[in-house]
């Protein structure tokens, strides 16, 4: 049986769902019945993913909202606009996000907008749908997409992997929040992606790699794991089992308690240890 919130009528709203993971969790709801507004700072492709999701829906169940996620201003006017034409929302997936690339000392303005978009992003969309959400008194879902990346931390994007570890840290917290809340029917989880083949992995190629999974298959794991009731949704990869990412997890945990170097995995004095760890010797 799907989550009590992913209902006929309910009313989902999905930033970053003008395309990848949002627009396929998108058009999942809108197949269940729920209403849908997506939001994404793109208009071009708002607009071509509404003519998708209105050949699933009935257009009258389907709202397109521009938005600037990095701007509490601009998503409180994406929640107003969400209570005028549906009431309200059930289900929130924070989901818009951005990976440029990153380096450590260039300059600061591309190290914001990541953190602006991936980490407050999430952050503004929390703070400000959750008080009505928990006012609607039936059960609701916060999903907020993270990544891998911002638990085991590789190198090579430190603002990506520094957004991502900041929206684990804070979707834990609201998820405690919520359970402590009186009368509060609405649970928070976190998305953790593995390779994904979307516009932000693409990276110039058009067919997808062997080793990633597609939108719809994430989102289809992502729904069986909220009728399971995880927080943590932790996705496999075609070429790396869950194991793996499990090991990686506790090597990286392990470098704290071991009093390792930071990064311990990608340093040449522990290369064999990390692989007898994997090995489980």
């Amino acid at each position: 049986m799907p989550h009590s919130a992913i209902v006929k009528d309910n009313v989902a709203v999905i930033t970053g769902g003008a395309s990848g993971i949002g627009l396929a969790a998108a058009l999942a709801f809108a197949r269940v019945g729920l209403k849908v507004c997506i939001a994404d700072v793109d208009q071009a492709r708002l607009a071509e993913a509404a003519t998708k999701l209105s050949s699933v829906t009935p257009a009258t169940h389907v709202m397109t909202f521009a938005v600037d996620v990095s701007k509490a201003e601009s998503v409180a006017e994406l929640e107003r606009g969400v209570r005028e034409r549906f009431g309200g929302a059930d289900i929130l997936m924070n989901n818009a996000g951005i990976q440029p690339g990153s380096t450590l000392f260039a300059e600061p303005d591309n190290w914001q907008r990541i953190i602006g978009v991936n980490m407050w992003g999430i952050i503004n969309g929390s703070r400000i749908f959750t008080p009505g959400m928990i006012a609607r008194g039936r059960p609701g879902l916060i999903i907020n997409t993270g990544s891998k990346q911002g638990i085991t931390t590789p190198p090579g994007d430190p603002a990506y992997n520094v957004s991502k570890a900041g929206v684990k840290a804070f979707t834990e917290a609201l998820q405690h929040e919520l359970r402590n809340t009186k009368d509060c029917r609405i649970t928070a989880h976190l998305l953790i992606p593995g390779f994904v083949f979307t516009g932000l992995t693409a990276k110039g190629r058009t067919e997808k790699p062997a080793g990633a999974w597609t939108a719809e298959q994430t989102v289809d794991f992502m729904l069986a794991r909220l009728e399971a009731g995880d927080f943590y949704i932790l996705c496999p990869d075609n070429d790396v089992p869950r194991a793996l990412d499990e090991k990686r997890m506790l090597w990286a945990a392990g470098d704290i308690v071991e009093n390792r170097p930071p990064l311990s995995r990608w340093h040449p004095d522990y290369a064999d240890a990390f692989a007898k760890f994997v090995k489980g010797a």
